[in-house]
């Protein structure tokens, strides 16, 4: 139920030095329903006020009769606890009008007004393809960018590029010996992989190439103008190259900083650490020493005075408090990294840096064939796999609904949302191993069956028109007080709650699972009740329900990155 009405019965009820806050804490939703919507454990009031739990209910049952309002409809005490039934119809008509007052606002929050959040997620590599292994990532990162913003937040998406590293002297003398400009001109991101395998096999052969590729990275570094324009090129044609992907996925960034942003503001980070005794020298490396934790030495410059990605994340860190003063600053990074955050952390909170940094990490996906490897070759780009689920997409729409219009543009939506949504339906620890027959049902638990409710509940809409719905002064509210009815009012009414637990656990499978529960609900609804060929009262009520069924569906789908066609 509404939290406004445990706040209503909290405000009721007057008991010898207790709060309405601590009223309002005591108040729980009883495990049977037929014990009503709320009840008050009248036990901890026992010793303080010298009666039995039994005797205090039935005098707070007694006063309160003459204080009841809407929507609490009566208060009844039963073996020490005062229990609270809610009327059902008063607090649907007011949910479903506050639904469809508020359509895509409903459900925000001013939580988060003041606070920054900072998200580091997608991160791909220049010069390398965005491949399904970048999923994950990319599309946990942006349903929890949509949520925050959502709940009031400033956030800022952050893409940080592995764009540093002596791959990019490799890139250079690949280049140098076996590219040309027509080529990457045309071939993109896919021929500097296919460049970039091709020294690895010829360096196996010929370690001389590894020492060119050294050469080549130093000269970046020293700022050579030959090598940097090549690195400069690279890297432009990569962004240029995934842009498409995130416009396809829904995606944004705020900031493009990447770890060679971070090369000048290192050194500051390795200065504090030395003042405060915390960086030491071990065989000419050096090192926080972080064995008293269970952890291995976090490992910041090499001996030959190379930093590393901890550095990098470091300076990163310091640099994203300074600049943005962050509330909370999330890595979207699988779990294979928690080691490497793990240490990371522990420095900072050496440092006396209580800053909010959390690690947000999730399992592998993969299709059947398993994993992938960019230096043999064996990848799996995500552009295949977003074109082949469109593609299936297409043929499963043109058999389902061969005239409809708009076909290329509805399966692109379907396609893609399929892939987002079966990324985002598990608990994002779980490894998947991806299957295009199951994320394109247009049954169970999927994109295209939440997609398909929704677009039913469009075209219900347009045959008894929007404005029978929007105007007036309602209608018989009857028509949705039955079984089915109160369940779809219940979970519509649960949106608000999955939205803040989804930001609290960092889990954008709480939105997609809930919206799969909507959506059966209100199948059920659909399927048990009349609703165009209504009584006209009826129909009126009836169809304020699929209205915002409709409106918190499309909401949860935009917040998953996921749109949703009016017709499929």
């Amino acid at each position: 139920m509404n939290i406004d009405t445990k706040k209503i019965i909290a405000d009721m009820i007057t008991i010898e030095g207790e709060s309405a806050q601590s009223i309002y804490d005591a108040l729980g939703v009883p495990p049977d329903e037929s014990m009503g919507d709320f009840a008050l454990p009248c036990f901890p009031y026992a010793k303080k006020l010298r009666k039995s739990p039994v005797k205090i209910a039935e005098e707070l049952q007694q006063a309160l009769q003459s204080k009841l309002r809407p929507p609490v409809a009566k208060v009844q005490a039963v073996n020490g606890y005062l229990n609270f039934y809610v009327d059902r119809l008063y607090y649907a008509k007011d949910l479903l009008k506050s639904i469809l007052a508020l359509k895509s606002d409903y459900g925000n929050s001013d939580m988060g007004e003041g606070k920054t959040i900072c998200i580091d997620y997608s991160s791909i590599n220049i010069a390398k393809p965005f491949h399904i292994g970048h999923l994950c990532t990319t599309v946990i990162g942006g349903a929890l960018y949509k949520v925050y913003k959502k709940l009031g937040y400033r956030v800022v998406g952050i893409n940080h590029l592995g764009d540093w590293g002596t791959q990019f002297g490799k890139l250079i003398v690949a280049y140098k010996m076996w590219g040309n400009g027509k080529s990457l001109e045309e071939k993109g991101v896919s021929y500097l992989n296919s460049l970039y395998v091709k020294f690895h096999k010829e360096a196996e052969k010929d370690s001389s190439l590894d020492d060119k590729a050294r050469f080549y990275f130093k000269k970046i570094e020293d700022g050579d103008k030959e090598a940097l324009e090549l690195f400069n090129l690279f890297k432009e044609i990569t962004l240029k190259e995934v842009d498409k992907i995130y416009k396809r996925l829904n995606i944004e960034f705020d900031s493009y900083n990447g770890e060679a942003f971070y090369n000048d503001k290192m050194e500051p980070v390795l200065n504090e650490l030395k003042e405060k005794n915390l960086l030491v020298e071990s065989d000419g490396a050096k090192i926080v020493d972080l064995s008293e934790y269970g952890m291995p030495p976090c490992l910041l410059v090499k001996a030959d005075g190379a930093t590393l990605y901890a550095t990098r994340d470091l300076a990163a860190a310091y640099y994203r408090k300074k600049t943005y003063d962050f509330y909370k600053c999330l890595y979207v990074v699988a779990y294979q990294q928690n080691l490497h955050f793990k240490q990371i952390f522990k420095v900072l909170e050496l440092l006396g840096k209580d800053w909010g940094v959390y690690h947000i990490p999730f399992g592998m996906v993969s299709l059947e064939d398993g994993a992938m490897s960019t230096r043999k070759g064996k990848v799996v780009l995500l552009e295949d796999v977003l074109n082949k689920a469109v593609e299936k997409a297409h043929a499963i729409i043109t058999e389902k609904n061969p005239d409809l219009e708009d076909k290329e543009k509805i399966a692109e939506q379907v396609g893609v949302g399929a892939v987002i949504f079966s990324t985002l339906y598990n608990n994002r620890i779980k490894d998947i191993v991806f299957s295009y027959d199951k994320v394109l049902s247009f049954e169970g638990e999927t994109g295209p069956y939440v997609q398909y409710t929704n677009a039913r509940c469009n075209s219900v809409l347009a045959k008894i028109g929007d404005q029978a719905v929007l105007n007036g002064d309602g209608g018989d509210y009857q028509g949705i007080n039955n079984k089915e009815g109160l369940r779809v009012i219940a979970l519509l009414e649960k949106f608000s709650q999955t939205l803040m637990e989804t930001a609290e656990r960092y889990e954008p499978c709480y939105i997609s699972r809930y919206l799969v529960e909507l959506s059966q609900a209100f199948n059920r609804f659909y399927y048990e009740h009349r609703i165009i060929d209504a009584e006209e009262g009826v129909k009126k009520a009836r169809a304020e329900l699929v209205a915002a069924v409709h409106i918190v569906l499309e909401e949860g789908l935009r917040l998953l990155g996921i749109s949703a066609p009016k017709q499929m």
